[in-house]
């Protein structure tokens, strides 16, 4: 019994190593790549407005009532100590440092980090990559790169629209439902939101678009197994995502508090 679990634990330490070693290499593969080759615009272009443009309208649904339902949640509380007139501030901070880059990503890895596995891994099972490589040409600039800068650059834009729309949200339940004073709910923004609080939840959003295209690509890369493989690889790419962003964000933001 011992021996067997001592193999289990040996098998899997040697599984995460692997995995993780491999995962590191794609990157710096990629990074090699963008470095030494040039950059395809037309598709990065391309995979913006499809990682972006098309998400956009469920970025700013997720952002408005997020912003709503937290207004109330906090109205609930502040009610209690004699506090509503810091709700538009919390609701703010709560929105441009955590909840709007977070919730963003999270809805852009379910929309668009799980297509870019499934069409990756397609095109893996099909040999369509295999059929590139024949051509000579770099799948890594083809495929891999343009999703890579193009999720990272548009995640900052989306999470704006997520920001400002969970605030105008906030502002609907505060002044239309709870019969607030707007001023209150505006001068607590304008007293206690600063600038650094919007560049910290950029930055974490352009964090999060790296991991949710680098965990897409890689899990795309990697798909085997037929079409079965590639539902595999596409719910992995998912919750490997979901958890890395997660886990990331808490290191993100206790180091931008340290800067």
């Amino acid at each position: 019994m011992i021996i067997r679990f001592i193999n289990f634990l040996g098998k899997s330490t040697i599984n995460i190593c692997t995995t993780t070693g491999e995962f590191t290499l794609f990157l710096l593969e990629a990074i090699k790549t963008l470095c030494t080759s040039k950059l395809k615009f037309s598709k990065t272009f391309s995979q913006m407005d499809r990682i972006g443009v098309e998400s956009l309208s469920i970025v700013i649904l997720t952002g408005l009532f997020t912003g709503m339902v937290l207004a109330l949640q906090t109205y609930i509380g502040f009610q209690r100590v004699g506090g509503e007139q810091f709700i538009g501030a919390i609701v703010a901070l709560g929105l441009i440092r955590e909840l709007g880059p977070v919730l963003t990503a999270l809805m852009v890895t379910g929309r668009a980090g799980s297509a870019i596995t499934a069409e990756i891994g397609t095109m893996i099972i099909t040999e369509q990559v295999d059929a590139l490589t024949t051509l000579r040409i770099n799948v890594f600039q083809y495929l891999v790169i343009p999703r890579i800068i193009a999720s990272t650059l548009i995640l900052p834009f989306l999470t704006l629209f997520s920001m400002f729309f969970g605030i105008i949200g906030g502002y609907i339940v505060c002044v239309y439902v709870l019969e607030l004073s707007p001023e209150d709910y505006e001068s607590s923004i304008r007293n206690y939101v600063e600038i650094s609080d919007i560049k910290g939840g950029l930055q974490k959003a352009a964090v999060f678009g790296l991991i949710l295209s680098w965990v897409g690509t890689y899990k795309g890369m990697y798909t085997h197994g037929g079409a079965r493989g590639v539902g595999i690889a596409t719910t992995q790419s998912v919750v490997a995502s979901s958890i890395l962003i997660l886990i990331t964000n808490y290191f993100l933001t206790k180091l931008l508090e340290q800067l």
